[in-house]
Formats: C-alpha cells, structure tokens, sequence
C-alpha cells in the first residue's frame, strides 16, 4: 500500500538537478540580470509585477529607511560582533530584531492608522473633508491616550527630509493615493490639535506610501527590516575595518554605578 507524499504548494519557487524556478522563471534563464532586487523583493511578496512607478517609489522607500547611523539597532549588532567576531549571522539578527514601536516598526504602526482610518470612514472629496477627517482621526486616538503614528522625529524637528521627496515621487509616479493624502491632512491639521509642531516622519511617510502601493499592511515592518539589513551590513563591515563597539562598551561598563535598591 502505497503512502501519499504530503504536498507543500508554493507560488515562490522551487528547484530540480538542473533549474531553479522563481516566480514561474527561469532564475538563471529569465531573472538574473534582468530584474532589480527591489523589482524581485516586490513580486516575491505581492505576486504581481509593480509599475515602472510603483517599482520607483517601493525602491526610494527602501533606500529611505536603509540607515540613520548610530541607531539601537545598529549599535546591537556592532556589540554582537564583538561578542562572537565568528557569527554575523548573529550581529545582522540582533539588530533586525530591535526594529519595533520606536525604530522602523513606526512604518508598519503609521500605514495601519492610515488604513483602519480610511477603512471607518467615507473617502473624503475635498481637501477640508481631508483635513476633517485627520481631526477626527488625531482627536480618537487622543482619547484613547495613543499618540499619532507618523509624527514627531528624534532629531529632525522641523522637517523630516525625507516626507518632501518621497510625497513628490509618489506624486510624479502616479502612485499617491488616499493613505498619503490623508498623512499629509494629519500633519496640517496636527498643530492646532496637539498645541505644537511634530513634523512627519520619514518611517510614517513611507508606510503611507507603501499602503497606497497596495502591500499588505501586515508585511510593512518586514520592508523596513529589508531595507535596514542593507544598513546593518554596511556598519558590521564598517565595524570590521575601524571598530568601535569595544569603545563602546567600556564607556558604558567603565561608567557602571551600582546604585542600592532598597534606597532608590
């Protein structure tokens, strides 16, 4: 008596003695060579080939969120490659692993605000319909004692750079639609409603027109976490031909105060 195999469908790929098969191609024949690894990480995750502006936007959202420097996650997997110099592996996961609420994780935060908004209420007409709608939006999570996804910047406090030109790319691309019109409604109305001045931030913006892109909402940290691999990548070999992690872990455990519990 013969025992059924148990299958595993895949639509990603799979490979024989002689091919690999990608997305339906030929990976040696068809793809490389021929297709940009934005292009590919696009299709790979929403089965469908993006617009020549669609691929623009996707690959600048990419190169937006790529590195800020001297980040948590960027400091873990330095200190990770001290600890074990043997496992970048290791180092690359430690600092995919911190992208959360506070670092790339507001990408992903920003778009689902956007959409569940959008998805509660009527597709606004006009641009006060817009701004109305972000005053409703703002004001609910103000009650519920949330703050807004997509405003405010550590350093940037004036202006991200990165919202103006990744809004006119969308706007040249032809792929701005109701989740960047909305982010953009909530930063021109956010200073009358919080009493200060957040500007939007680069990660938010990016979620935003991401969502418009039509990605899965759910999928959006991980692009985050895509395009910051590539960041990661560049500190660890950074950190192999100039290391400074051993500084700074001396600075912090030098500067070490053990500080008695029950007098704190």
């Amino acid at each position: 008596m013969s025992v059924e195999q148990p299958r595993s469908p895949t639509s990603i790929g799979t490979s024989d003695p002689t091919t690999i098969t990608l997305l339906g191609q030929d990976l040696a024949a068809d793809l490389m060579g021929t297709i940009s690894f934005g292009e590919l990480a696009f299709q790979l995750t929403a089965q469908r080939r993006p617009t020549a502006g669609q691929l623009r936007v996707f690959e600048a959202v990419l190169v937006a969120l790529d590195d800020h420097g001297f980040t948590p996650t960027a400091i873990a997997s330095r200190l990770t490659l001290l600890s074990a110099p043997e496992s970048i592996q290791g180092a690359m996961a430690a600092g995919l692993l911190g992208g959360g609420s506070r670092f790339l994780g507001v990408t992903e935060d920003t778009a689902r605000f956007l959409a569940d908004t959008l998805a509660d209420n009527d597709t606004p007409e006009t641009r006060e319909d817009w701004n109305d709608l972000a005053r409703k939006a703002i004001r609910q999570r103000r009650e519920r004692d949330q703050l807004v996804p997509g405003l405010g910047h550590p350093v940037h406090k004036i202006e991200d750079p990165r919202t103006p030109v990744l809004i006119r790319i969308a706007l040249e691309s032809g792929t701005h639609g109701p989740h960047l019109a909305l982010f953009e409604a909530i930063g021109a109305v956010a200073p009358d409603e919080l009493g200060r001045r957040l500007p939007l931030n680069g990660a938010g913006v990016c979620g935003a027109a991401l969502a418009d892109l039509g990605l899965p909402v759910e999928l959006l940290r991980g692009y985050a976490l895509l395009a910051r691999a590539a960041g990661l990548l560049g500190h660890l070999a950074e950190e192999m031909r100039n290391p400074v992690a051993h500084d700074i872990y001396l600075s912090v455990d030098r500067n070490a105060e053990y500080v008695d519990p029950t007098q704190s």
